[in-house]
């Protein structure tokens, strides 16, 4: 792992000079979601709020690079035969890859073709980005990582401009979140994420967990850490997954439909909260952003 320092190091700080948008262009906001481990409902999580923003009139691209694991898709009740490889190595329309589940949501699946992101040429860079152009309408990007702390988790992270992290109350989710946070903080990839409490009782247990969590953090890492929100367990979230059917859809008036619609609520307002402040950037400077990282 201490092998990427430099690479992680040099990605950071580079100035990307390709990214000159236009004034007129909208930009996304950038949202990387990660856990530290499996299990704690991170692409449950990933649907049901880029619905909930969907709902909200906001246009929400969904990018899935969780390899192996994959099943953004699947909790969309799709199954598709393309993803992102297609496109990048065998020059196939986006509009073929790009699958539309609910309220407009756009899915484009990582499959193995994220593998190989480290192979992308000049000539298929330019390619893509022709292509992801005709998506400038888009107000969120959000990427679905796979859970854990690998060298590509990172650079996805680097790519984006807000960290999610996930986590549950259990300890080793804690821990496992823990140890990918530290990551983050030595590579100085990030110096601030927020956290979301996924499976919580109530808002009590939620915020307590994130107490914890935070204390710790601040006293090991130069990381800041803000609470997001909290999803409450509820089991009306297995019944959906066995409809594959997302329970923001299934089960409207559940307690974790709830709890989502009040997380996206949270995002919007701090985007608009922000605007001023940050410089949201293109969707072609976030992809020519993250070939970059995987060229690194």
């Amino acid at each position: 792992m201490l092998d990427q320092a430099a690479s992680l190091r040099k990605l950071v700080a580079q100035k990307n000079n390709d990214m000159k948008d236009s004034e007129e262009e909208k930009k996304p906001k950038i949202l990387t979601v990660t856990s530290g481990k499996g299990g704690v409902g991170k692409s449950n999580f990933v649907v049901n709020l880029s619905i909930a923003l969907q709902k909200r009139g906001k246009k929400v691209l969904v990018l899935d690079t969780d390899i192996g694991m994959a099943n953004d898709d699947i909790l969309m009740g799709f199954f598709p035969k393309y993803d992102i490889g297609h496109v990048l190595f065998h020059n196939m329309p986006l509009e073929e890859v790009i699958i539309e589940g609910p309220f407009g949501v756009k899915l484009l699946p990582g499959g193995s073709g994220i593998t190989k992101l480290n192979e992308i040429t000049e000539e298929i860079r330019e390619n893509f980005i022709g292509k992801i152009s005709a998506l400038r309408d888009l107000d969120f990007i959000i990427i679905d990582t796979g859970a854990g702390a690998d060298d590509r988790v990172l650079r996805f992270i680097s790519c984006s401009e807000d960290l999610i992290l996930l986590t549950t109350p259990e300890p080793t989710a804690l821990t496992d979140a823990y140890s990918l946070l530290k990551l983050v903080s030595y590579f100085k990839i990030k110096s601030n994420a927020k956290v979301v409490v996924n499976k919580a009782l109530n808002y009590k247990e939620a915020l307590n967990t994130f107490n914890k969590f935070n204390n710790t953090s601040k006293k090991f890492l130069s990381i800041d850490l803000e609470f997001l929100g909290y999803i409450m367990e509820d089991r009306k979230v297995i019944e959906a997954v066995r409809k594959q059917s997302p329970f923001i859809l299934s089960f409207p008036n559940s307690y974790a439909s709830k709890s989502i619609e009040n997380v996206a609520d949270f995002l919007i307002k701090d985007r608009s909260h922000r605007k001023e402040k940050t410089k949201d950037i293109s969707i072609q400077s976030f992809f020519k952003k993250m070939f970059n990282a995987f060229k690194a």
